[in-house]
């Protein structure tokens, strides 16, 4: 098969390199299955070993373990029920399963004759199970054994480690604090930027409430959330928040209650927390009354009938509740005059509420000769009492009060909301409406991305386009009369006025991220993603030196070590080369027609590795300065596909991971040979550690993990710390080496998803981690002692370090 996907030339030697790794190949292979085959039966061995031993301590317990027979054939089923439903089960472990259903069903009638069979056929079955959920260590001489779903993972002991057992694990010297945030949440969300006096914008993004001085170009952040944050709304004294979060899962699956947090932006300290228990899903809009100096918050969820309550917050307790409509609700708020009048909108209507004696009444909006939008999406309220609608037509309409129909309704119906005007507004959608202080009206449209300064009276006065890379209008902040900042649907953030246009302030990505680089010598790094952006940043200043779109998703990066280009792998096998200065595309290349996971050049900068889905690693020479690439050689062996890699410090030696747990080592210099004895790896000292499998790193898999729990690892530069990115929106920061189970860490909450990437900056003066679907980047600033090297701590006594930092230590 050609795995150069046309792209490459045949020539003689390409040719003579194929026919003559062919056979090391099969070779490989071989190897591969006769070593899984010798792990199988260590692991039966050993857990032979257990029950027998098990069997000398508990022999006197022979009838209570005949009581455990139900259960063990329980435990039988459960792990084949659990191991069919897996989609990661490899066939080694679909053959061991068959075996344990036969041995457990030609067993069932010799066990009720047999009281040493019962014991032994109920050690066996959990001790299976264990090796199916949990992974563990088994200790063998100079290896270990780490397994995961079942599957074993050899790793052998270094030689300066004289005594495994009396391993110290300590917490790490240094800790992390969230020095920035890059990023805000505009693609989904409405009505979520805000001014503050003290010249702060307030915003959010995954779990951050960020408040950002424009002036100085600082941040601080509030991070009492669990969850995404998903609406914001000011306190009339400018000073008080209140955000409200989605609901969201925890480790084990289980939902986590979403909530509203009521803070002091000038402390970030908590004042309340509204909804605990009552809301579901999450929070989708929240208001502060106004007319009676903000007593009063009303909240709409997320549940199906999108729950509306209204609380006197400062005492936590709710006034009313009711239920509001089955569509979505986009939007809510208190008539500025009449704490008592609430309007909310959404998919097909905008509701006038009353609260009266504890309870509220609606009246729908009536449309009459006016068309039904298919979304009302924002309202607000004029100075003369009208309320003005945004709706999905492009319309602005002016609802005003008017005598109830007596005849049609009756005696004593009171007054109604009605439409007195439509105004055209906007190509597309109105997407937001904002009041200026002398009753000018803002709106900002979606398909023709304008911003239109109207009068009073709806005559328009001012317009401005902003330009099309930033997406369309989400949000306008009056800043001064003259000065905007404006959200936007691609998650930047704008400043400027209508006569000198807009600048972005506040960046970020669009769509999930997976590729993340740090540069070796300069405060800068790279992310990429399925938005197909490739961003450069600056740390040191916090901001977006440039940016460009490729063709494809991107999904892994990393800097040539000189500096001046960076490759870029992506979703199709392909993967270019960008020149850093001019921004240029010097290199073009193809390797087979499946995902790139990563890339890694060498120590020298002489090698590129480029780990890919079809089970290979393609090793590049490189040459003028990181433009010019040709084929090297391929590592062929693996039997899953490449997750990561890392260049031994000399640059001739690679260690990869694959989607089926495995660790290979490769003689790149010989010609990318797979190294058959593994134990001669054990001491090689190597470059980076990005690999989540290995002795150095065993640690910082959690009890219950499945072994895609840890989607990357990054060793620090001073080879002191590891720093840990998981599935359930945590980051951690453990000691360097961890080579031991549960060793302790600190763990770091922000993200809203999934953590995609972490990495160190060159100095290891900060860490940069990436979420997945929250498209937020979080640098952390390292705090604490210095960057030496702590390998030698490993030989120390066996005891754990505890700190009040709220350390996790896996249990």
């Amino acid at each position: 098969m050609d795995f150069n996907g046309g792209q490459w030339p045949r020539n003689k030697d390409d040719v003579s390199a194929e026919s003559s790794t062919e056979f090391p190949d099969r070779l490989s292979l071989m190897e591969v299955r006769l070593q899984a085959q010798e792990d199988e039966i260590t692991l039966l061995k050993s857990s032979l070993a257990d029950a027998l031993r098990k069997l000398r301590l508990h022999d006197q317990q022979i009838p209570l373990l005949k009581q455990q027979l139900i259960a063990g054939k329980r435990f039988v089923k459960g792990i084949i029920r659990v191991r069919r439903n897996s989609e990661k089960s490899r066939d080694s472990q679909d053959k061991t399963k068959q075996r344990l259903s036969k041995k457990a069903a030609s067993s069932t009638n010799l066990l009720t004759r047999s009281p040493i069979l019962v014991a032994t056929v109920n050690i066996r079955v959990i001790c299976i199970f264990m090796l199916c959920i949990l992974p563990f260590i088994l200790l063998t001489g100079q290896s270990i054994k780490m397994f995961i779903r079942g599957r074993p993972i050899t790793m052998y002991i270094p030689s300066n480690i004289l005594n495994y057992e009396e391993l110290r694990m300590d917490l790490p010297s240094q800790k992390l604090e969230l020095d920035w945030v890059y990023g805000y949440r505009g693609r989904d969300c409405r009505a979520n930027l805000y001014l503050l006096p003290s010249g702060e914008a307030v915003y959010f993004i995954a779990c951050v409430v960020v408040l950002y001085h424009i002036s100085n170009q600082t941040q601080r952040h509030y991070q009492k959330h669990t969850d995404c944050v998903r609406c914001l709304a000011i306190h009339p004294d400018k000073v008080r928040v209140a955000s409200g979060q989605t609901a969201g899962v925890d480790k084990d699956g289980k939902p986590l209650q979403p909530i509203v947090h009521i803070w002091d932006s000038k402390t970030l300290v908590t004042l309340q927390q509204i909804g605990l228990g009552t809301f579901e899903r999450g929070v989708g809009a929240v208001a502060f009354s106004s007319s009676d100096a903000g007593t009063f918050l009303c909240v709409i969820d997320d549940s199906n009938e999108h729950m509306l309550s209204v609380w006197d917050w400062n005492k936590n307790i709710k006034h009313t509740e009711v239920k509001n409509t089955n569509e979505a609700v986009l939007a809510v708020d208190f008539s500025p005059t009449d704490t008592n009048n609430i309007i909310s909108c959404g998919k097909s209507h905008v509701y006038f509420w009353t609260m009266s004696a504890g309870t509220l009444t609606k009246k729908q909006g009536i449309f009459g000769k006016y068309k039904k939008p298919k979304f009302v999406l924002c309202f607000v309220f004029s100075l003369t009492g009208d309320v003005l609608t945004g709706d999905s037509e492009g319309n602005i309409l002016t609802w005003g009060k008017s005598a109830a129909d007596i005849k049609t309704l009756g005696k004593g119906a009171k007054e109604t909301f009605q439409i007195m005007k439509q105004t055209r507004a906007h190509e597309g959608s109105v997407f937001t409406m904002c009041v200026l202080q002398g009753g000018a009206i803002l709106s900002g449209g979606g398909k023709d991305r304008k911003i239109i300064r109207w009068s009073a009276d709806l005559a328009p006065e001012r317009e401005c386009e902003i330009p099309e890379k930033f997406g369309a209008v989400r949000t306008i902040a009056d800043v001064d009369g003259e000065e905007l900042l404006v959200g936007t649907t691609r998650n930047a953030i704008l400043r400027g006025t209508f006569s000198d246009g807009f600048v972005a302030i506040v960046q970020g990505h669009v769509d999930e991220m997976w590729g993340l680089a740090t540069h070796h010598t300069q405060n800068i790094f790279l992310t990429c993603g399925n938005d197909r952006q490739v961003c450069v940043w600056n740390a040191e200043d916090h901001k977006l030196d440039w940016c460009t779109t490729l063709e494809e998703s991107g999904l892994c990066a990393d800097f040539s070590p000189n500096g001046a280009v960076v490759s870029v792998g992506l979703s199709t096998g392909r993967w270019v080369v960008l020149d850093l200065q001019t921004k240029e595309v010097v290199s073009d290349l193809t390797d087979g027609n499946e995902q790139l996971s990563v890339m890694r050049y060498s120590p020298d900068g002489s090698f590129l590795a480029v780990g890919s889905h079809d089970n290979f690693i393609y090793i590049y020479n490189v040459t003028e300065g990181g433009r010019r690439y040709t084929r090297f050689g391929k590592c062929t062996g693996h039997s899953s596909f490449i997750t990561h890699l890392d260049w031994s410090k000399d640059g001739k030696y690679v260690m990869s991971n694959s989607g089926d747990y495995e660790i290979l080592y490769w003689d790149v210099a010989s010609g990318c040979k797979l190294l058959r004895n593994r134990f001669e790896s054990k001491d090689r000292k190597w470059a980076s550690y990005t690999c989540v499998l290995g002795f150095h790193v065993m640690g910082v898999w959690l009890e219950g993990s499945d072994g895609t729990d840890i989607n990357a690892l990054c060793r620090s530069h001073s080879e002191s710390m590891v720093a840990v990115a998981d599935d359930f929106c945590k980051v951690h920061l453990f000691q360097y080496p961890c080579p031991k189970p549960k060793a302790p860490s600190y763990k770091y909450e922000g993200h809203g998803s999934h953590v995609t990437n972490v990495r160190f900056t060159h100095n290891d003066s900060h860490l940069l981690s990436m979420g997945g679907k929250d498209t937020c980047i979080l640098q952390w600033r390292v705090k604490g002692a210095g960057t030496g090297d702590h390998k030698e701590h490993l030989a120390s006594s066996s005891s754990v370090c505890s700190s009040s930092s709220s350390p996790e230590n896996g249990t």
